[in-house]
């Protein structure tokens, strides 16, 4: 929500105060840092590195204002997550408005619009870059000043918790970094993964990498010394950054120490699972990049613990949440990649089966940890994510409805040297509603939001890209114009425009603003939606998808239906169905928080009819009284 923080006071000093005592790690995480570093670089350097990584942390603590150098201290990591957070996706330019730079447009439309729903805002890449919307870096330490500044940034921190993006497996080609490299600067002669020749990376080396990009992943470059193949995961722009040389490790660090500095309170890790590359093997997931991630994770846990690590690893679901480690030693939030594709499949087919058996079996290892439940973003829809969990004909269904409506598939290189697909670009809307769709608008924006629904639902703490508080539809002409397929959904909004638009009940966006914009204001206010608190999908059929949401101190409740198809659909819910764990629900008397309506169970059922694409939020009639006195466990 738009309050101002507990502490008003700047949480961190422009410059640095080296009147008090310096910050020295515990014993125990001297010893734990180093045992890492021995991972990565052996005892030896290890050891000679490791003042310059201690320094790097002193240099940040002595930033830290005072005030919050004690608050730090007594932080909770168990409750760094409430009901209330939902986090806006946007770029920090999507906007176009009258005010002083497009970062002060995001802050009066977040002020504005979004009070009292969204509380965090992750702004996307707000540095200089080359290509990529922002992500080839050319500067991590600057605000792009087509953007605004960090002064932009810095009045932002007090009133919305942030999220930045640590876009470090990769710096454009323009950056500084390689400019130096092609120079012969010494420093950075091993900052990034080089070949004197193409064919010291082996066809059969080639051949286990994985890649999400068909192009070749050696590019030549022209060095003072003459051509050098650089490593490329991602794009002839995007050169991955050396992590076996620790000057690169530090210098990562000292960046993302700095946006902590500025605000952020979540550092999303762009991209990480590429972090470390190894020939002869698939170079994803390696040991290695687990072992930076928790490093990571041990600096902020000694010097900033209020702040989050967020990992986005767009991989199939299983290899997605090893990023959750034991639970308390790498991400704290992991984007929950399977999430959009079975909500497009269920919507698509009218079958929330598949949808339901995977929710049934989330978890995550410890009360510290949560996922990121998003349906779009500034990326397509990734669909590695399911690879093991919809069969070859279920995503053929995704693949064949995205071009149908108008959209994109991108493809990665397969293990057969064939193409396989890799991500579907669309925007959410255009993906429920297809342009020639004989629905009316009404009934287009129902089934949209009932789609949004699932990911307010499902424990964890749910995203929303700025594109989908507006439904905005595919923007083909910007694709054709940059041949990028990405850009189908990141179309810039005339903030004009859409004032106007809210000013018309009937229109899209109005009703869209209208319909999930209550939605939101009610889920933020219900603790049976913390993160931390259990759930339990409930099998009624394949026409509805159920979960029973409780509070973690199991004093709320909320059964959420949400019926994904087109037709009528009447239940009957035996009491049996909302037992799990140690405890059943008997409540005779219900109250739907979305609509008002009241119901009576008989004989121990609750019968409900649900129009096409209803949502209903139901909870004991009492408890939304304020009586929060529940039947005890069984």
């Amino acid at each position: 929500m738009t309050t101002e923080r507990k502490s008003p006071s700047p949480a961190y000093l422009r410059q640095p105060d080296y009147t008090r005592p310096r910050f020295t790690f515990t014993a125990a995480q001297r010893r734990r840092l180093l045992d890492r570093l021995t991972f990565l670089y052996g005892r030896e350097t290890a050891v000679r590195r490791f003042p310059d990584f201690e320094r790097i942390v002193q240099v940040f603590a002595a930033h830290k204002a005072p005030a919050a150098a004690a608050a730090g201290g007594a932080f909770d990591p168990a409750t760094r997550f409430s009901e209330e957070d939902i986090i806006l996706i946007t770029y920090g330019d999507l906007l176009r408005g009258d005010e002083t730079s497009p970062l002060a447009t995001l802050a009066a439309f977040c002020d504005t619009y979004l009070e009292g729903t969204i509380n965090t805002i992750h702004i996307l890449p707000f540095f200089p870059y080359s290509s990529d919307r922002g992500f080839s870096v050319t500067d991590f330490t600057t605000v792009d000043p087509k953007l605004g500044t960090w002064d932009d940034i810095d009045r932002l921190a007090p009133r919305y918790r942030l999220m930045f993006d640590g876009v470090v497996n990769h710096v454009s080609s323009r950056s500084r970094w390689f400019q130096e490299f092609l120079d012969g600067n010494p420093y950075y002669g091993d900052f990034f993964i080089t070949f004197a020749h193409p064919d010291e990376l082996t066809a059969d080396q080639r051949r286990l990498i994985f890649r999400p990009r068909t192009s070749d992943v050696l590019v030549k470059f022209h060095t003072i010394t003459g051509p050098k193949y650089v490593w490329a995961t991602f794009s002839a722009d995007q050169l991955d950054l050396n992590y076996k040389n620790p000057k690169v490790l530090l210098r990562v660090l000292e960046v993302l120490l700095l946006y902590v500095r500025h605000g952020a309170s979540i550092i999303r890790l762009d991209a990480v699972t590429f972090l470390w590359a190894e020939p002869g093997t698939r170079c994803v997931h390696l040991e290695q990049t687990h072992e930076i991630v928790r490093l990571f994770r041990d600096v902020l846990d000694a010097v900033a613990p209020e702040v989050a690590i967020i990992t986005e690893t767009n991989v199939p679901h299983e290899e997605n949440i090893s990023y959750f480690g034991d639970g308390r030693n790498e991400a704290q939030m992991v984007y929950n990649f399977a999430l959009p594709p079975l909500v497009l499949y269920t919507f698509y087919s009218g079958d929330a089966g598949a949808l339901s058996r995977w929710a049934a079996e989330l978890k995550t290892p410890s009360a510290c940890t949560t996922f990121f439940n998003f349906l779009d973003s500034h990326d397509g829809i990734g669909l590695m994510a399911v690879a093991n969990i919809l069969d070859r004909e279920q995503l053929q269904l995704i693949v064949d409805r995205t071009i149908a409506n108008g959209g994109f598939i991108s493809c990665r290189t397969a293990p057969d040297g064939g193409e396989e697909p890799y991500e579907a670009n669309i925007t959410w809307f255009s993906a429920l509603n297809p342009e020639n769709a004989g629905d009316d608008v009404a009934f287009q924006v129902k089934r949209f939001v009932a789609s949004r629904c699932i990911a307010l639902v499902l424990a964890g703490v749910p995203g929303i890209y700025l594109h989908s508080l507006i439904g905005t539809r595919n923007d083909i002409a910007t694709v054709l114009k940059t041949d990028s397929k990405r850009d189908i959904n990141r179309t810039v909004i005339d903030g004009a425009a859409f004032t106007e638009a809210l000013s018309d009940p009937f229109s899209k966006i109005s009703r869209i603003a209208r319909e999930l914009g209550r939605l939101l204001a009610i889920r933020v206010r219900k603790r049976a939606f913390h993160p931390n608190g259990p759930q339990h999908v409930v099998d009624l059929g394949p026409e509805v998808f159920a979960v029973l949401r409780q509070s973690p101190a199991r004093d709320e409740q909320i059964l959420s239906l949400i019926n994904v198809t087109d037709r009528t659909v009447h239940l009957e819910i035996p009491f049996a169905a909302l037992c799990f764990d140690d405890l059943c629900v008997f409540e005779r008397h219900w109250f739907d928080a979305v609509s008002g309506m009241e119901w009576l169970a008989e004989d121990g059922t609750i019968s409900i009819t649900l129009q096409p694409y209803d949502v209903a939020w139901l909870e004991d009639f009492r408890a939304s009284r304020g009586d929060k006195t529940l039947n005890p466990p069984r």
